[in-house]
């Protein structure tokens, strides 16, 4: 027998805020390169994250290379999971770059999560760069519920 297919409830959670930000900055060829002034939350870069199903539980990853645990927040508010942070530029005053690619500065991530998770159910631990954050019980949620649509116009005639 095939393996049960399952629906991912989770479609859609990731923050649209910072997917839009990225999209807007590959757009606009925004270097990541060094900036003049720092960067606050309206230009912070947003590290790459997976969101995945394990078990019951909602497991969200994100790489952050070079960001030590006490450089990184996160809080659970109003259903709002946010990750953030910054990474230090790190060179010394006399080293120049050629070429710069890495991100620095302040980072931010949001994630809606479903009604009903509590502080008690988010767990988080850095190791080797990849922050991983696990939800406990919330998978099971229910996902989005498709809408009908319906349509103002007459349908096309019938072909003979």
């Amino acid at each position: 027998m095939p393996p049960k297919k399952h629906r991912n409830p989770f479609r859609g959670v990731s923050d649209i805020v910072s997917e839009m930000h990225r999209m807007s900055d590959r757009m606009m060829g925004a270097d990541p390169g060094p900036a003049t002034s720092a960067r606050g939350h309206t230009d912070a870069w947003s590290p790459a994250t997976d969101i995945l199903a394990r078990g019951s539980d909602l497991v969200i990853r994100c790489e952050l290379p070079g960001v030590p645990a006490s450089d990184v927040d996160v809080h659970l508010s109003n259903g709002a999971l946010t990750i953030e942070g910054h990474r230090d530029r790190g060179p010394e005053p006399d080293e120049s770059f050629y070429v710069q690619e890495r991100y620095w500065g302040q980072f931010r991530r949001v994630v809606s999560l479903p009604q009903g998770v509590h502080d008690e159910d988010v767990e988080a631990e850095l190791d080797e760069g990849v922050l991983e954050i696990v939800v406990r019980n919330c998978a099971e949620a229910s996902g989005p519920k498709p809408i009908r649509i319906k349509s103002k116009s007459k349908p096309p005639p019938a072909r003979p």
